[in-house]
């Protein structure tokens, strides 16, 4: 296991309780070098969505029990955030939430000259996830996918 993933588990661990106690939804952990610097980013969720003062309180918690857990051998910033309207979909439960939805698709490689797609979720497995798109399915191997997230309509 990678670092980055040893720490985005260890945090998901010990996040999860508080959390949950709460009454949010832990969404997704992340630890990730932006330019010089180290970001472990908590994303946070709850019916209505979350507020500044949700993160807050989340964040006021955690940063005590990383104090005192130290295992984070890099200087790093923690952040406790929303996952955002252009919310990324990474486990099974984002999957499940958004069926019947539009979702945006970016390719690694080129399909049929095009890399962007948007449609209807209509199906995934562990393999694959399938959108309707102009009355048409459309089924995408999940190791091609580089990004797929929720569809913003403006």
């Amino acid at each position: 296991m990678s670092k980055a993933k040893d720490y985005e588990a260890r945090t998901e661990a010990l996040i999860l309780p508080i959390v949950e106690r709460m009454e949010f939804e832990l969404v997704d952990v992340e630890y990730v070098k932006e330019g010089s610097t180290w970001y472990l980013r908590a994303y946070i969720d709850k019916p209505g969505g979350i507020t500044v003062n949700d993160c807050e309180a989340v964040a006021r918690e955690m940063n005590e029990i990383l104090d005192a857990e130290d295992f984070i051998s890099d200087s790093y910033i923690f952040e406790v955030s929303s996952p955002g309207l252009g919310r990324v979909l990474k486990k099974e439960k984002d999957y499940v939430r958004n069926i019947g939805k539009d979702v945006e698709i970016h390719t690694y490689r080129s399909i049929n000259r095009c890399k962007d797609f948007c449609g209807v979720l209509k199906a995934y497995d562990a393999n694959t996830v399938t959108i309707e798109t102009d009355g048409e399915e459309m089924v995408f191997e999940k190791s091609d996918i580089a990004l797929i997230r929720q569809a913003i309509d403006f």
